[in-house]
């Protein structure tokens, strides 16, 4: 009893520091010809991980790119669809990391972005200075904090891939929805065009009947 319920705390602990470890991942909108930038500020030494993704608008493509409190580019990328930037700091100060859409004038983007800052903890007390080998209970604890982790980036990747194929199929929806109204209009057209046509035949009929018998 004693046994199993230490299993289920060395677990539990695995699935909260698993949901608990990371950053901020937002999702923004960025309209044509505007930029979005997001501040940071880091301790020296520190590892950090910006990935993004486009998921909706135009080409699905952005540019980035990341400062350091001095100014200084350190990461720049021109229409990209994705893309991941890790990078220890070497100053303290406020980060910077912008993406723009100026290059584009009508196409509106939507952009995800996961920032981590730090690394991840280790889910055993004193881990990396362990001089002995892992339990078979711990190192069972380690394994399933590993999957949830695993578990985790895959549900993040088909959010994304559902929101991207979501987007696509809106987009895909409303062109038949268009091309439909536009073959509406075109047979109506045409349509009144043939009445018309066949109403000039029979007046020209009349007309020179009316002729011969004068």
């Amino acid at each position: 009893g004693a046994v199993r319920v230490a299993v289920r705390a060395l677990c539990l602990a695995a699935l909260l520091g698993a949901l608990g470890a990371g950053g901020t991942e937002l999702t923004v909108e960025l309209p044509d010809s505007d930029r979005r930038c997001f501040h940071q500020e880091l301790e020296s030494g520190i590892k950090f991980t910006l990935d993004y993704q486009v998921i909706s608008g135009g080409h699905y493509d952005v540019d980035c790119y990341v400062e350091d409190p001095n100014g200084k580019t350190i990461y720049q990328e021109t229409k990209k669809q994705y893309d991941s930037f890790p990078h220890h700091t070497e100053v303290k100060g406020v980060y910077t990391f912008c993406f723009s859409n100026e290059f584009s004038t009508f196409s509106h983007k939507i952009v995800y972005f996961d920032f981590q800052v730090g690394d991840e903890p280790p889910i055993l007390p004193d881990m990396s200075n362990r001089v002995t080998a892992l339990t078979q209970m711990e190192s069972a604890c380690v394994t399933i904090h590993e999957m949830l982790n695993s578990v985790i980036d895959s549900q993040t990747h088909y959010r994304l891939r559902e929101a991207q194929d979501r987007s696509r199929a809106e987009e895909l929806s409303g062109r038949v929805s268009y091309w439909s109204v536009g073959e509406t209009l075109i047979l109506f057209v045409v349509s009144i065009g043939q009445v018309m046509l066949l109403k000039s035949f029979f007046t020209e009929k009349r007309s020179g009947s009316g002729g011969t018998s004068t």
